[in-house]
C-alpha cells in the first residue's frame, strides 16, 4: 500500500482551526444515548455459555434498518486514549439518501454513548460524507484506521474530533451535510471527525474487510483481512506498527468462508464467522495446527482485545450488542 493523503490532512486542519477539537473524554461526557447491560438477548441465539459481558444499543439503534454496526476497537487497542471506551463503526445501507459512515464512542463504565459522523474535508474546509462499508476499525495511539473495501485503509486522527456546538448554537439542518451558507451541517450529528490520511492499494485485487491490532508480542502488529462469502480463500495479514504501508510482514489464507473479523495473540488466531441473520456464528480459534470452534452470537463482526477479553459486536436489527468472551 502507498500513502495517498491528497488534500485530506489540509482539510482536517482547516476545519479543526475553525471549529476546535475535543477529546474522547469530552465526547463521552456529553453522550446522549444509553446502552443496556445484557439487553437484546435475541442476539445470542442458542449460544451457550453466554458471553461474559455484553451491552445492547438503545431501542432506536436496535430498530433502524438504515444503519448497521460493523467494526469494533477501543482504548485497549489505542494504548493512549486516556479513558476506557469502545468505538464501533456503522454504515448507512439505503442506496438513496446516502449518509456515509459513523462511529460510536461507548463508555463501559457508564454505558452512555455518542455517535460521530466521519467526513472527508477539502483544503478549503468544505466536507462531505464517506460512502464505504467500514467493515472494520482499529486504533493505534490517536489514529483510527477504517477498512475501505476497495481502496485500503482510511485514517482519522482522534485529535480532530470536532464539536459543532462550539461553532454555532444548533446542529444545523438534520437533512443536510457540509458547509453551506456559513454554517456547518452533519445530518444532525454534534460531532464530526475528518479523514487525515489514506493508505491505498497500488493495484486492484485484495479487499480490506476488517482490521485489528495485536499488542501481545514484542512488536505491535496491525492486522487486516478479506471477507469472502462462499470461498475459504480469504486472506489475513500483519504489518508492524507504527504503520508505514508497503507489503505485509506476514500473510495467510484463512481457510474459512464468511470471516467478518480476525485478531491474533502471538501464534493464536481468532476468527469470527457469520451464518447470516438467523443462525449463530462461530468463533474459530487456531493455535498452530490445532483448530477449534466455539459458540458465538448471531451476526458477529469485527474483533478486538480489551481488558483481557475478546470482544466483538453483532449487526442485525434488534440483535445489536457489543460482547466479550474469554480468550
Amino acid at each position: 500500500m502507498n500513502r495517498a493523503t491528497g488534500g485530506a490532512a489540509d482539510g482536517a486542519a482547516k476545519l479543526t482551526g475553525e471549529i476546535g477539537a475535543v477529546s474522547v473524554d469530552a465526547v463521552l461526557a456529553h453522550a446522549n444515548r444509553a446502552a443496556v447491560r445484557k439487553g437484546a438477548t435475541a442476539a445470542l441465539g442458542s449460544m451457550r455459555p453466554r458471553p461474559a459481558e455484553w451491552y445492547a444499543f438503545d431501542a432506536g439503534d436496535q430498530n433502524t434498518v438504515d444503519w448497521y454496526p460493523q467494526g469494533l476497537t477501543g482504548s485497549g487497542d489505542s494504548g493512549g486514549m486516556g479513558v476506557p471506551a469502545f468505538v464501533a463503526s456503522w454504515y448507512f445501507k439505503p442506496k438513496t439518501g446516502e449518509r456515509g459512515i459513523r462511529v460510536t464512542f461507548l463508555s463501559p463504565r457508564t454505558l452512555k454513548y455518542q455517535h460521530a459522523l466521519l467526513v472527508l474535508a477539502a483544503p478549503d474546509g468544505s466536507y462531505r460524507p464517506i460512502n464505504i462499508h467500514a467493515g472494520g476499525i482499529a486504533i493505534d495511539g490517536d489514529l483510527l484506521y477504517v477498512a475501505d473495501t476497495a481502496k485500503g485503509l482510511r485514517v482519522f486522527d482522534l485529535r480532530h474530533i470536532l464539536d459543532l456546538r462550539t461553532a454555532q448554537k444548533d446542529l444545523g439542518d438534520p437533512e443536510r451535510v457540509g458547509r453551506q451558507g456559513g454554517r456547518f451541517h452533519a445530518f444532525g450529528y454534534r460531532y464530526i471527525i475528518p479523514q487525515t490520511d489514506l493508505w491505498q492499494l497500488a493495484h486492484s485485487g485484495p479487499h480490506f474487510s476488517f482490521v485489528s491490532i495485536d499488542r501481545s508480542g514484542a512488536t505491535d502488529k496491525l492486522i487486516a483481512g478479506e471477507y469472502r462469502d462462499n470461498d475459504p480463500g480469504g486472506w489475513v495479514a500483519r504489518w508492524s506498527l507504527p504503520f508505514a504501508g508497503g507489503e505485509p510482514a506476514e500473510a495467510y489464507v484463512m481457510g474459512r468462508p464468511r470471516i467478518q473479523g480476525a485478531v491474533s495473540q502471538g501464534d493464536t488466531w481468532y476468527l469470527s464467522q457469520t451464518a447470516g441473520s438467523a443462525g449463530n456464528g462461530k468463533l474459530v480459534v487456531r493455535r498452530g495446527d490445532a483448530v477449534q470452534t466455539r459458540p458465538f452470537p448471531i451476526g458477529p463482526e469485527d474483533l478486538t482485545v480489551q481488558d483481557g477479553k475478546l470482544w466483538s459486536l453483532t449487526e442485525f436489527k434488534n440483535k445489536r450488542v457489543i460482547f466479550g468472551v474469554s480468550l
